[in-house]
């Protein structure tokens, strides 16, 4: 997957928009920095490592990507 800057659709169904790709400062492993674009009480943005952002996830008997890229 190609990771860019966007809107992403979660398999769950709400939408958030990716920032941008940062590196932790220790380990350099990649972080994506995305924000929701619904209200969630519990935060407005939100950080996961690409690798469980890319990822693939069963859902309703399917195999589908966790996230997937909408739109710039």
């Amino acid at each position: 997957m190609n990771i860019k800057p966007g809107i992403y659709h979660h398999y769950k169904g709400n939408e958030y928009r990716l920032h941008c790709v940062g590196k932790h400062s220790e380990t350099l492993e990649k972080f994506v920095i995305y924000e929701t674009l619904y209200n969630n009480p519990k935060s407005k943005f939100w950080v996961r490592p690409i690798e469980m952002f890319e990822d693939k996830v069963e859902w309703e008997g399917k195999i589908v990507p966790r996230f997937k890229f909408v739109k710039d």
